[in-house]
């Protein structure tokens, strides 16, 4: 009898201790903060809802503007996100200034993946690539192909549209103004390159009908037709594309770069964000995404299997025949002259 009680006794103990472990895991939950729009719809589709069932969690979804957001928390002690998602020179600028966790690479299986696309406190999502695109009616299939015919206000009239944040905003300015592709950041680290390319650009500042600061804001102004030609995130145009936009665009001197994640500093379930990071890294999650937007991905497994056809694989930035056509982001540039160089990108501006 008192064998019998002892027994019930411990399996009572075993069933609440289980039951508690259960509904600890199953009531933990994650905030992810990314960019919004199409972009945001396909990660949350094929990477965080997914990635959340596999581990038995939930997932919060929110929206910001940029690392100046997650700046503002972590300065006032009051962070709420986990997750956050980035492109790779804000993130490696952002792990400099403390704003991000370093990432466990222990926990993060990254062995598959392509060189280059991993930083100490940001893990690659998604390759893309910054191009030129245009309006297939103003200028028809063969439009603007290089950085030069978008500053050629002659041979190509019409509406301009450019990028209101320094990123990715020098570099076709230089390209316009002769610097070979593989001399730019060359030339952007020497003394008076920044301001070589900010006259360039402030050049152009008459011709340019609108500065976007979102790709949801570029890929509507070309469904719109508001403008005839703008700089922009080549899966944004694509998304429009297919939803009836008159719009093409070229690898051709585009720049090629990487979305990553990161963990914010301090963030509240730290741990859980790095076995979420290792989830979604892995690759038949990273080849669902490229299904809902024209992104390549970082971990070259994705390309094995019939996720992602041969053919389908030629429209990705990261493909040999794109990314030989490319300058790929200089992260330590970032890292030194982002500061400086948004001061000054940002007076230009106001002038």
């Amino acid at each position: 009898m008192l064998r019998q009680q002892i027994f019930k006794k411990i399996v009572s103990v075993s069933a609440l201790i289980a039951a508690m472990a259960f509904a600890g895991h199953a009531s933990a939950q994650l905030t992810i903060v990314s960019f919004g729009g199409a972009y945001q719809e396909g990660q949350s589709k094929a990477l965080f809802q997914p990635a959340a069932k596999a581990l038995g969690i939930t997932v919060k979804e929110e929206t910001y503007t940029g690392i100046a957001d997650l700046r503002l928390k972590v300065k006032a002690g009051a962070v709420t996100w986990d997750i956050v998602a980035s492109g790779s020179g804000s993130a490696a600028r952002a792990g400099a200034e403390g704003l991000l966790e370093s990432l466990d690479y222990k926990t993060i299986d990254v062995s598959t993946f392509a060189p280059g696309y991993t930083q100490e406190h940001c893990v690659g999502g998604d390759v893309f690539s910054t191009v030129l695109a245009w309006n297939t009616k103003t200028y028809g299939k063969n439009g603007p192909q290089s950085w030069a015919d978008f500053w050629d206000v002659k041979k190509f009239p019409g509406k301009r549209s450019y990028r209101k944040g320094v990123a990715g905003a020098l570099e076709p300015a230089l390209m316009a103004d002769g610097v070979p592709p593989n001399k730019v950041y060359e030339v952007l680290s020497a003394p008076g390159g920044i301001e070589r390319a900010i006259k360039k650009i402030k050049e152009l500042k008459p011709h340019i009908a609108v500065w976007w600061s979102s790709g949801a804001q570029h890929a509507q102004l070309m469904k719109d037709g508001e403008v005839d030609m703008v700089t922009g995130w080549n899966g944004r145009f694509d998304v429009v594309a297919k939803d009836g936009a008159q719009v093409a665009y070229t690898f051709n001197q585009g720049m090629l770069d990487y979305d990553c994640f990161g963990v914010a500093k301090g963030a509240p379930n730290k741990a859980l964000a790095m076995k979420f990071l290792n989830e979604i890294s892995k690759p038949q999650y990273q080849a669902e995404f490229t299904k809902y937007i024209t992104y390549g991905p970082t971990n070259k497994k994705a390309y094995e299997g019939t996720a992602i056809s041969p053919a389908y694989a030629k429209t990705l930035p990261s493909h040999p025949d794109n990314s030989v056509k490319q300058v790929p982001i200089d992260l330590a540039w970032y890292t030194k002259f982002e500061g400086r160089a948004s001061e000054l990108y940002q007076n230009m501006l106001t002038e």
